[in-house]
């Protein structure tokens, strides 16, 4: 048990993390702002916590008794089963996210249109992934810490997070990708 409090405790860091990068980021495409140090500084402590996080994460699931049989309860396992698999989408997406402003620059630069709309595509699924284990995770962390004991209120948790996680995705995906368009479409900026 105390692998998954620490690991709630990881989860927790994560989430306000991601809030704080995902925050940044909008503001930045938004504002047509660019400022490396920060940006850097909001994605540094999000990429820490988010890997402790996983590495807690992957040795509960493989290496603890404490794992949840997702056939025995299958409608009170959707969520473990979201976050799970959402979980295991991220680490392919972060990659690509990560590198997705070089890669957009280089299909400009070459005329990859197909590629530069596959990638443009990309972003809003990282953040549709992301926020869905978010969603789906922080009462979990909670109810782990023993910061959540009813059902109703785990509940509310959940309506209240899902809410916060779609507004940061509507915010993120309108502000980055009409940012990014104006960027790199021949008549919206600089090439």
């Amino acid at each position: 048990m105390k692998l998954k409090k620490i690991n709630a405790i990881l989860s927790m860091l994560t989430t306000a993390a991601i809030f704080v990068h995902i925050g940044y980021v909008a503001f930045s495409f938004a504002a047509m702002y660019d400022n490396q140090l920060l940006k850097n500084l909001t994605a540094r402590p999000f990429m820490a916590f988010a890997c402790l996080h996983a590495i807690f994460a992957m040795a509960i699931v493989f290496f603890s008794s404490e794992g949840t049989r997702l056939d025995q309860y299958p409608k009170q396992n959707v969520g473990t089963i979201i976050q799970r698999a959402t979980a295991i989408l991220i680490l392919p997406l972060l990659f690509l996210h990560i590198n997705t402003f070089d890669l957009l620059t280089t299909c400009a630069q070459t005329g990859k249109w197909g590629l530069f709309v596959v990638l443009m595509i990309s972003q809003p699924i990282f953040y549709a992934v992301t926020l869905a284990h978010v969603s789906v995770s922080v009462s979990r962390a909670l109810v782990t810490l023993g910061r959540l004991t009813s059902i109703e209120k785990k509940k509310k948790v959940d309506r209240i997070v899902m809410i916060v996680c779609a507004v940061f995705f509507v915010a993120a995906s309108v502000a980055v990708i009409k940012g990014q368009l104006s960027i790199f479409l021949p008549a919206g900026g600089a090439q």
